[in-house]
């Protein structure tokens, strides 16, 4: 059962001065809609596993891993048989610079199996077991050596999904480089400038290229579209603003570059599931 939840929200308890979770479940039980702000990865060991990520139902076979970001409502249905579930506090990753590009393309739920790609399905595997291994360990190492062996999944995640772009746009290599440079770019200029106005044209000037063809080749890219790029990068700086006791949210909505406090709410609640006012509270309680 889910020791910590307050409405929908699950607050993920950590050993000690861990930032890691493992659980070797066998538990037959339903486990209700809920979200927290760990990253999970889950891989059945005997029997399949059903899991419903937000509204999508994922039927997870023995040995398949199921990547699901921080942030995503899911349930797990009641079957028998035996999981690991590893969670993961995400901040350690995502507010690394260095692993931003990686971090940004793992925004949506990935269920890694073989029919998906070999290699990374046999990665993603020998990951979880080898996290299995070292979770008992000693925790000063052990910790470190489970975040580089996350790293090194994820790293591969995104090369497959590079691969995978270069394939759906039918480009060559140097083309698909010339891409991730180009919205490198544009990843830095909204960074720098997502509390104020950012406008296609801007977007597409930073880039090189017509409105038309940053539009398509940014989300087909990307899986997204510019417009909720913006949005995430902007929620991701509101959280961290509503930590903050001392700053109300409608300074919150505007120091995110939101327009106005009903955008605000309505874009909060829909990448976050709560609306920021909720948010606050959850994290004035815990």
């Amino acid at each position: 059962m889910i020791k910590h939840l307050n409405g929908d929200y699950e607050t993920v308890e950590y050993e000690s001065t861990r930032s890691v979770m493992l659980y070797d479940n066998t538990d037959n039980e339903a486990y209700p809609v809920h979200w927290h702000n760990a990253a999970e990865l889950l891989m059945p060991l005997t029997n399949h596993y059903i899991v419903t990520v937000g509204g999508v139902e994922y039927d997870i076979q023995e040995n398949c891993v199921l990547y699901i970001p921080a942030g995503e409502l899911h349930s797990m249905a009641a079957v028998p048989g035996r999981r690991l579930i590893f969670q993961c506090d995400n901040s350690v990753l995502s507010d690394n610079p260095v692993l931003g590009p990686v971090m940004r393309a793992l925004s949506s739920p990935m269920l890694i199996e073989p029919g998906l790609d070999k290699e990374l399905h046999l990665l993603a595997k020998k990951t979880m077991l080898d996290i299995f291994s070292l979770y008992s360990g000693r925790q000063d190492v052990s910790d470190a050596r489970i975040y580089s062996l996350l790293i090194e999944l994820f790293a591969a995640i995104r090369e497959y999904q590079i691969e995978k772009s270069r394939i759906d746009l039918d480009c060559d290599d140097d083309t698909i480089s010339e891409y991730s440079e180009k919205f490198n770019i544009v990843f830095k200029y909204i960074d720098n400038n997502y509390m104020y106005d950012i406008t296609l044209d801007q977007l597409a000037d930073a880039a090189g290229y017509s409105k038309y063809h940053f539009s398509r080749i940014f989300r087909q890219y990307n899986s997204m579209s510019y417009i909720q790029y913006i949005n995430a990068r902007r929620t991701k700086a509101a959280e961290h603003l509503l930590l903050d006791p001392d700053i109300p949210i409608t300074e919150v909505a505007m120091r995110s570059g939101f327009k106005s406090l009903t955008t605000f709410n309505r874009i909060f609640k829909e990448i976050k599931h709560c609306t920021p006012s909720d948010y606050k509270k959850l994290y004035s309680i815990h």
